[in-house]
């Protein structure tokens, strides 16, 4: 199958992880769609969003 990988099934892949579930079906498709270089990118994106996102909550719980 042909490497043609697109960052959107790479943030959906990596959403994923996150959460920890995934069909064996779709990883595997994954596996052959998605450049290593295309989640690394989404992945370090996604976990920079998720601490802005906890940094942000923390100093609004304890402004109030």
């Amino acid at each position: 199958m042909s490497k043609q990988g697109s960052v959107w099934r790479a943030m959906v892949a990596v959403a994923w992880s996150f959460l920890g579930i995934r069909k064996s079906s779709e990883f595997q498709k994954d596996i052959d769609r998605i450049t290593p270089l295309h989640v690394l990118g989404v992945g370090l994106v996604a976990a920079l969003l998720f601490v802005i996102g906890l940094i942000v909550l923390v100093n609004l719980v304890v402004a109030k």
